[in-house]
């Protein structure tokens, strides 16, 4: 099972919407809610680039901003990160149910270490982090990632997003998604399941989305596997 981190487990977006803010206001300038909406689920450098441009400033240096930015969400996260409605019950059942999982986010390593006090080290076997891989989200490379660290083909997983960026990501990865969106509004394609929350999902749920879009053919080939859901990144046999 992957999950993303800010937005589909913990309710961090609004911190990055502090940072972000007085960032554009040390510039002498405003962000504007579509660009804001525009950075969910992007990495740091994405982040910086569309801040800069709607404020009219592209000349900034973007490392300089987004080492302001890291450092001022470190602070924030330092104080406790609260879960999203349902997520830590939903990890805490696949965790339960020997099910592996992987964190694959757009979050620099530095500050998913100090999420990681909030969400548990343990409740993870793989952790993939946005300055971590050959390319960010919407590119595949952090599912591909994922996986491959698992030891598992990427048809033979469910990631749980909430972006259209991690959504896209996951897809053109051919993993099985569950979309939750929180903050952006979410247009889908065809085979990805929708959620208004993670409450009252389960594994059997996730084993579900799993099982159908591998029925549908949006994974590729299909599976030699009788019951392709019994080896649906489980952690024992």
């Amino acid at each position: 099972m992957l999950f993303d981190m800010d937005g589909t487990l913990i309710d961090s977006e609004k911190l990055w919407d502090v940072a972000l803010r007085e960032l554009a206001e040390r510039y002498g300038g405003r962000l504007s809610a579509t660009a804001r909406l525009a950075m969910v689920g992007s990495d740091l450098a994405t982040t910086m680039r569309l801040l800069h441009d709607d404020l009219d400033q592209p000349w900034r240096d973007p490392r300089t901003g987004a080492d302001w930015v890291t450092r001022r969400v470190a602070q924030l996260f330092g104080a406790g990160l609260p879960w999203r409605p349902g997520a830590e019950d939903l990890l805490r059942a696949v965790r339960s149910d020997g099910f592996r999982t992987a964190l694959v986010t757009s979050t620099e390593r530095p500050l998913v270490d100090i999420a990681l006090r909030s969400l548990g080290r343990h409740n993870f076997d793989v952790v993939v982090c946005g300055d971590e891989v050959s390319a960010t989200k919407p590119d595949p490379a952090p599912y591909l990632s994922a996986t491959a660290a698992l030891g598992v083909a990427p048809r033979e997983c469910v990631a749980v997003e909430d972006s259209p960026a991690g959504v896209a990501s996951a897809y053109a990865a051919r993993v099985a998604v569950l979309a939750v969106p929180a903050e952006v509004a979410l247009t889908v394609p065809p085979g990805v399941h929708v959620r208004d929350s993670l409450v009252g999902v389960t594994t059997a749920t996730l084993v579900a989305v799993h099982r159908e879009a591998l029925s549908a053919g949006h994974l590729g080939q299909r599976s030699a596997v009788a019951h392709p859901d019994q080896r649906l990144v489980a952690g024992r046999p």
